[in-house]
């Protein structure tokens, strides 16, 4: 049950889009209504207008009491209610706990990953794949229909140039194929860029490719394929299936009649032979479709997938997970999608998110300027195995099994705890830790939870009315908002919101665990205890799980 939903409830007869707050101290209420902006309106004080509404409102069996202090108005929830219906809800519908229909027939396209062939897999595209995985299972979560969708760039200047880079060096893969295509294309990357001669030698190899040179096209096809297999390991390590995989090979064509179209129509110009959007007027620039060469940029074969996407899918919104310094871009593109009505207009959405980075000198990296992701998840799972290994004495394949899981942990809810647009410093050490505001950390806290359950044997059927000291409160409190926390996750596209609160919810679950005996010579409050610690747990494993986190039994 949704307490905050019967608040809103409450005052939807006397303001509307109320939006609530959650008091800092306990003594002040459940949830609060700030009534300040409502004074800009009317010649009242915050607190002749929160005495004023206050007295309309009327307490029902949800909530007991409503008072008016300082300008706010403050709900306090009926705690019998509260404690019953809440752990019976989430002892009863586990894993569905927290679900919803706000959603209900509508069709969502995440457009996430959109790994280059030919390029290191790097630690901001493990910022993506989180991101993606993690608001795809929420908005599942919440009733939308999501499709996943993976749109790669397998043609362009950049694969010109680890082709470029293969020839000059004469060199052959011994390990990773993929892997040694990014190196290729970090060490061609560099020389070409004071080098006009090499520029010249790659966008000959770039020409030849959109040509369908038959020598260049088979090395082409052949090295797409040992990226196209790596890019599998990673969504398996992941745990993402998609529905479809555009890629640009396939939209390149159709983006060139398109913006051809475009010029007919008199949306784009000709500017010294390319082919342009101007749009200047609006302070958006302007937008290069093709080059003078015929060339489609990522605006043509932007216009072209959202053509195929139209017609493989009925869907209501389309959202790019993409980088933050892509915002200007996308504003472009959305615009001309305005101008030629495609049917992606008003249903695109950008998701940004900000940059990662490292602290300084703590990996080097064989991609360039770049982390490769397998050099970091490497890493990772050495810490992990290591913090294992001095914990347990397990054998050798547990301990790599147990310590994958804590890594990927780790990673997964760094990647996440923050806001999506805030740039991230990923330490490797630090995220490994069991304490902290850390992925290990909560799934530690999981663990105590199902280790506290194991102990007992208690069947006693629990008297949830004996729950009244204040930690017991305090965690019953947190777990009956994770409705309203799941809601605003989905809205926003914000998995840290629930990062965050299972953080706290850990926190507050430690609380209770140091000042509640959960194994006790009173039977019945033993039980009413030990049904808190799984309600607790249950709720804890469907943050971790919309995290796109594992638990763990013990750790």
């Amino acid at each position: 049950m949704d307490f905050k939903e019967e608040v809103l409830k409450l005052l939807k007869n006397v303001a509307k889009d109320a939006v609530l707050e959650m008091p800092p101290n306990p003594e002040l209420g459940d949830f609060s209504f700030p009534c300040f902006h409502l004074s800009k309106g009317c010649k009242k004080s915050p607190n002749e207008i929160a005495n004023e509404l206050a007295t309309k409102i009327k307490p029902n069996k949800y909530i007991k009491e409503i008072k008016a202090i300082n300008g706010y108005i403050n709900f306090y929830v009926n705690k019998d209610i509260l404690v019953t219906k809440t752990l019976n809800d989430i002892l009863t519908e586990k894993d569905n706990y927290g679900k919803s229909n706000m959603g209900k027939n509508k069709n969502y396209m995440i457009e996430f990953f959109q790994g280059n062939t030919h390029k290191a897999v790097h630690i901001g595209h493990v910022r993506n794949i989180c991101i993606g995985c993690s608001v795809s299972k929420i908005l599942e979560f919440t009733g939308y229909k999501v499709i996943r969708v993976n749109y790669q760039g397998d043609i362009g200047p950049h694969v010109a140039t680890a082709l470029w880079g293969m020839q000059h060096f004469n060199e052959q893969p011994t390990g990773n194929k993929a892997i040694f295509l990014g190196i290729m294309y970090a060490k061609a990357n560099q020389l070409a860029r004071d080098n006009i001669e090499i520029i010249k030698e790659i966008q000959e190899i770039n020409k030849k490719i959109y040509e369908k040179d038959p020598k260049l096209t088979e090395l082409w096809k052949k090295t797409r394929q040992w990226c196209l297999n790596y890019f599998d390991d990673i969504y398996n390590d992941f745990d993402v299936k998609f529905d479809k995989l555009y890629f640009e090979s396939q939209v390149e064509k159709d983006g060139v009649k398109i913006s051809k179209d475009l010029v007919k129509k008199g949306i784009a110009e000709l500017s010294d032979g390319a082919v342009i959007v101007n749009l200047k007027n609006i302070n958006l620039g302007v937008a290069v479709l093709l080059t003078r060469f015929d060339t489609p940029l990522y605006p043509a074969k932007d216009l072209a997938l959202a053509k195929i996407k139209s017609k493989d899918y009925k869907i209501n919104k389309s959202i790019h997970i993409v980088g933050k310094e892509q915002e200007f871009y996308f504003n472009q593109l959305f615009k001309i999608f305005e101008l030629m009505n495609s049917p992606m207009k008003n249903k695109s959405y950008h998701l940004e998110y900000g940059l990662v980075m490292l602290p300084e000198g703590k990996m080097s990296s064989r991609g360039g300027n770049v982390i490769i992701y397998d050099d970091l998840i490497k890493k990772l799972k050495e810490e992990s195995y290591n913090e294992t290994k001095k914990r347990h004495d397990w054998d050798d394949a547990k301990l790599k099994q147990v310590s994958e899981k804590i890594a990927f942990s780790a990673l997964k809810y760094s990647m996440l705890n923050k806001e999506n647009t805030r740039i991230i410093v990923f330490d490797v050490k630090n995220s490994i830790k069991f304490e902290g505001d850390t992925g290990p950390y909560i799934q530690y806290s999981y663990a105590r939870a199902s280790s506290i359950l194991k102990k007992s044997v208690n069947k006693i059927k629990p008297n949830y009315l004996l729950l009244k000291d204040k930690n017991e409160i305090n965690l019953i409190n947190k777990l009956s908002s994770f409705h309203s926390i799941i809601k605003d996750s989905a809205a926003n596209y914000r998995p840290d919101i629930i990062a965050n609160y299972v953080y706290n919810l850990a926190q507050i679950f430690s609380d209770f665990y140091h000042h509640c005996q959960c194994i006790s010579d009173d039977k019945e409050l033993e039980a009413s205890r030990l049904a808190l610690v799984k309600a607790t747990r249950q709720v804890i494993k469907n943050s971790l799980n919309l995290l796109g986190i594992e638990v763990l039994e013990e750790m």
